[in-house]
């Protein structure tokens, strides 16, 4: 049913996995999609990739076993205005960017900073996707953001691992059903993600879709059913 996953991770990525892209491109091609998006972490992750690994992905192949693959980052925000651990020269290579708050890189702040971090990391050009905002530990003003994702052309990342039993972003299933709720009454595409740190997930959206269902999203909002579509709003 679902043809496109873009939040996954390999080895590079520096943990939790031993998959390399190829690897993450046979599992694709196993759960029957045809485009694969690796995202792996951005150098303020610990033992991630480096400026070069993202930078030689220019010159990677955009087809392995029968998928397209798009090359993209996941980037920490690093502060509440939003600046990232990327520079300019290095993203404007890469096929897209995921900008994500993580606890290492940035202590959860009042409401007001996180949702201005947040709205901070959309306004950089090369940024096409927030990633997992559902963490409860980092409170968000979901309306504001929403509404900032539609006038930055700005996907809100519906993340399957948050949902997961063994998450760590708390209990996410009310910021969830708030995220796609607004996504409807806007009628803003919505992202589906795996987050997947190796092959075992990938294109695995099995804890989302009875959230889709409760909150009646139109086929038609959702990005990863259609890849053509997909790729054309990250590729702006």
């Amino acid at each position: 049913m679902y043809s496109a996953d873009i939040h996954t991770h390999s080895i590079a990525s520096g943990h939790a996995t031993q998959s390399t892209i190829t690897d993450l491109a046979k599992a694709a091609k196993v759960r029957g999609l045809s485009l694969l998006g690796v995202s792996d972490h951005a150098p303020s992750t610990m033992c991630a990739g480096t400026v070069s690994y993202f930078r030689s992905l220019s010159m990677a192949p955009k087809n392995r076993c029968g998928v397209d693959l798009l090359y993209g980052i996941e980037l920490n925000i690093l502060d509440y205005t939003g600046r990232v651990d990327m520079d300019p020269v290095t993203l404007s290579g890469l096929d897209y960017a995921i900008a994500s708050m993580h606890r290492p890189n940035i202590h959860p702040g009042t409401r007001e900073e996180n949702t201005a971090a947040y709205i901070g990391a959309m306004k950089n050009p090369y940024v096409s996707v927030i990633g997992h905002c559902d963490d409860t530990h980092y409170p968000v003003d979901y309306e504001v953001l929403a509404e900032a994702a539609v006038s930055s052309h700005v996907l809100l990342e519906i993340n399957d691992s948050s949902l997961s039993p063994d998450g760590y972003r708390g209990d996410t299933r009310n910021n969830i059903r708030t995220l796609l709720t607004l996504c409807r009454k806007l009628d803003h595409p919505i992202l589906l993600s795996s987050d997947s740190h190796g092959t075992a997930r990938v294109g695995d959206f099995s804890h989302i879709v009875p959230l889709l269902r409760e909150c009646d999203i139109p086929e038609r909002l959702i990005l990863n059913l259609d890849p053509v579509r997909l790729r054309r709003f990250i590729l702006r």
